[in-house]
């Protein structure tokens, strides 16, 4: 059986939904909930390309069976030749047409339109493996500044030779978890230090964490499970930094996760941005544990997200960067770091959706 009649059933209850989403998106109580009624578009727009793709399908199916009809019938020689080329691209437009269904009928990931919360800490490689993680600051930067995308940095701990020991940022935005959520996991640099004169190469390492940042609908939490201490805050800011408790540091105290915020000169401002962090990483622990709880029903690892795993390799010497997951080496690190890492986006986005439409057909 074709695909096409293979997911007839499942195409006729989206077409049933579609019918739906149609009264909903022009219902004026609905339109005035802008939030309610952006996601019921987005769903209407993913069905109906869903329906295209379908009908679009099934017609091919059609002129295919009557192209193999007629030549069947034919006796003209000529007739046959061009019957035969037109066999063999519809049976072609076919193959295309199902690969494309077969991707329009992943289910989608509800946190891929969120907002993130990105934290790249310095790993193993001191001095050197700060100053990468401010290379790959600015690498997200320049890819959020080329999608329209705006950053806004929560907390940062510099080094005095232009590095970063850590850096929290959110990036809002189109599409951005679905985008960066490939980048969470340990980042290896290989390059020759401007310190070392004996030209040697260097290797170190880099966390990146990509967190969903949750809103409060999303994760309600008890205010008696927090701890809230404030103090003064050291480092860059200028006296005012220095002489009042504007720090504010949070203890969520079931789960034992600790944020702190000093960036900004109000203790308000401190503590909204230290709780948009910690609800973002209660958001994204929650997940985890789901997502390995699933890993162990169907012993799969689609989507786990494990940060435990090198993950990608900048190695300067060669101008290289290889993505271990899918065995992917480009040989253009300046242009990535420059943030156009779209490439690498596509080829990792491609690989999960193989891995998911696979376990879809076995399981």
């Amino acid at each position: 059986m074709s695909l096409a009649r293979d997911v007839a059933d499942k195409i006729e209850e989206m077409r049933a939904r579609y019918h739906e989403l149609n009264a909903l998106v022009s219902d004026p109580e609905i339109i005035a909930r802008q939030d309610a009624w952006r996601g019921y578009l987005k769903e209407h727009a993913r069905i109906e390309s869903i329906l295209e793709v379908h009908g679009d399908l099934i017609a091919t199916e059609e002129d295919l069976d009557e192209a193999r009809a007629l030549l069947e019938e034919t006796t003209e020689e000529d007739e046959s030749r061009w019957l035969e080329a037109e066999v063999k691209e519809m049976q072609g437009r076919i193959e295309a047409l199902e690969d494309r269904l077969r991707r329009l009928l992943i289910p989608p990931d509800a946190r891929d339109d969120k907002n993130v919360i990105v934290e790249i800490r310095s790993g193993a490689g001191g001095d050197e493996a700060s100053l990468f993680a401010a290379d790959l600051f600015r690498m997200y930067a320049r890819h959020a500044e080329l999608r329209g995308w705006k950053i806004e940095i929560l907390s940062q701990s510099p080094t005095d030779l232009g590095g970063l020991r850590e850096v929290i940022f959110s990036v809002s935005g189109d599409g951005v978890f679905q985008d960066l959520k490939y980048e969470s996991g340990v980042h290896r640099v290989q390059r020759v230090p401007d310190t070392e004169s004996g030209g040697r190469i260097h290797t170190s390492t880099v966390t990146v964490a990509v967190l969903p940042e949750a809103e409060e609908v999303d994760l309600e939490i008890d205010p008696s499970d927090l701890q809230i201490d404030t103090y003064t805050a050291s480092g860059p800011g200028g006296q005012h930094v220095n002489k009042t408790e504007s720090a504010v540091r949070i203890t969520h105290l079931p789960t034992g996760l600790v944020v702190t915020c000093q960036d900004e000169k109000s203790q308000h401002r401190n503590r909204a941005q230290a709780m948009k962090v910690l609800r973002s990483r209660l958001l994204d622990m929650m997940e985890r544990e789901r997502q390995e709880e699933l890993s162990r029903e169907r012993k799969s690892q689609v989507g786990t997200g494990d940060r435990s795993e090198r993950i990608r390799t900048y190695n300067f010497p060669q101008n290289r960067v290889t993505d271990h997951r899918i065995g992917l080496t480009l040989h253009r690190l300046d242009g990535i770091l420059e943030g156009d890492i779209e490439e690498l986006i596509d080829a990792l986005r491609s690989s999960e959706e193989a891995e998911i439409l696979e376990s879809m057909a076995t399981g």
